[in-house]
């Protein structure tokens, strides 16, 4: 399934995910974007390469950069839009997610 909906990358975030994906062995397909229960608040985002495409995945393109969204985060990250944020000597992608309900203190993972 192809849905430029499901999830959009601010200009930094793509770059920076170009940046990752050149640096990777070039077989990879895009960066897969998926959730998992851990933390305080229930769920955390999960991001690693993506070598394959399942059959269940959600592709976002945007230009010549491809998000795989696994298919059981689809309906948790419906809307987001992720972000690149460096402040300091910190440095992280962000999600600012309508689905959202709440957040715990760090901020490494919500709940819906």
């Amino acid at each position: 399934m192809t849905d430029t909906q499901i999830m959009t990358m601010t200009d930094r975030a793509m770059d920076r995910v170009r940046a990752l994906l050149s640096q990777n062995d070039g077989e990879t397909l895009g960066l897969r974007i998926g959730i998992t229960n851990t933390g305080c608040n229930g769920l955390s985002y999960t991001m690693d390469y993506a070598s394959d495409q399942k059959p269940d995945d959600a592709v976002v393109k945007t230009a010549d950069v491809t998000l795989l969204i696994d298919g059981d985060a689809i309906e948790y990250v419906a809307g987001t839009e992720m972000d690149w944020l460096e402040e300091g000597l910190a440095s992280r992608f962000t999600f600012e997610n309508p689905n959202e309900k709440g957040r715990c203190g760090c901020g490494s993972s919500f709940h819906v």
